[in-house]
């Protein structure tokens, strides 16, 4: 005979799994090698652009992709996003140093992201944090809310940033 441990348990599992099975999976979402090179090719390059490729609800949460395009005459200031959105880069082309971590100088505000509608900071540098040459191939996870920055560029740079959105603040695309 069971005891009511062990009757409890399986109802449990039982429960869980017919509601598992009821409910649908999303779907995958495909973005191929041509349609990333076409969105970022398309990009204005007089100016830094981000722009969503997709957005995709994967249960619960969002999960973006995005192009962007760097001239290498604007690497741009010293931010942070106060969001939980950590931002993945992966370098498609160009070089350049990328400063994460420590504090902003002189941080002020700039306003609310056009992304997610929560503030952000900006300045005239950054102290104590990592600097690092990055290259096509390499990967960077920048945790919401710390400080970044591409400090000088070699060259124009492409990358894409996937952004894991557990408030779903980013809009669907």
């Amino acid at each position: 005979m069971m005891d009511l441990t062990k009757k409890i348990l399986l109802a449990t599992v039982a429960l869980f799994l017919s509601t598992a099975i009821g409910q649908e999976l999303p779907e995958a979402t495909d973005i191929t090698a041509i349609d990333i090179d076409a969105f970022i090719d398309a990009l204005p390059d007089d100016r830094i652009s981000d722009r969503a490729i997709r957005v995709v609800d994967v249960g619960g949460y969002n999960v973006g992709v995005f192009g962007v395009f760097r001239p290498q005459s604007q690497p741009g200031r010293p931010i942070r996003h106060q969001t939980s959105i950590t931002e993945i880069y992966f370098i498609v082309s160009g070089t350049g140093t990328l400063v994460t971590g420590g504090t902003i100088v002189e941080e002020e505000s700039t306003g609310d992201s056009r992304l997610t509608g929560r503030p952000n900071f900006a300045g005239t540098g950054i102290r104590d944090g990592v600097s690092r040459q990055v290259v096509p191939g390499d990967v960077i996870v920048i945790p919401g809310n710390t400080p970044h920055w591409f400090s000088s560029l070699d060259t124009d740079i492409r990358y894409l940033i996937f952004r894991p959105d557990p408030e779903s603040l980013l809009q669907l695309r």
